[in-house]
């Protein structure tokens, strides 16, 4: 009788190596806190002066848009930005900004067509502490 070749034993997958979590540096928390801080009082804003928010931190895979909101036949979207003063809020805007949210808005529209929207604004709320929030429609327009 021929002597048996031995077969390797079945090999388990190497264990995924557990992911270390990192500690939040607390100014990281601090300026999350304040966006969202920036963000409620831009649509409490936005609330008063008789627009409805449709959505509030939404995410695709090409940005996020901070606001979401219609008026009438008027759909915005909404980028707020807080600073210590309203002029170096309103300096933050960047193009690029300007450019992913307008590629998000592009999909949100794809997955919420709205037949009775008939126009269509990317607005900028700036936040400042001890002011009122100053909105700037159609801010992204030259």
């Amino acid at each position: 009788m021929a002597p048996r070749e031995r077969l390797p034993p079945k090999l388990k997958p190497a264990p995924k190596p557990e992911r270390q979590k990192r500690e939040a540096r607390p100014e990281k928390i601090a300026a999350f806190g304040l966006g969202l801080s920036a963000e409620s009082r831009a649509a409490a804003w936005l609330i008063a002066h008789g627009y409805r928010i449709l959505a509030r931190r939404w995410k695709s895979p090409l940005g996020e848009i901070d606001i979401i909101a219609a008026r009438r036949h008027t759909l915005i979207f909404v980028e707020v930005k807080a600073r210590a003063t309203l002029d170096d809020a309103a300096e933050a805007v960047t193009e690029r900004q300007q450019q992913r949210i307008a590629a998000a808005a592009e999909i949100w529209l794809a997955n919420n067509p709205m037949p009775a929207i008939r126009d269509m604004r990317f607005d900028a709320i700036l936040v400042a502490p001890g002011k009122l929030p100053r909105h700037i429609p159609a801010a992204f327009e030259s």
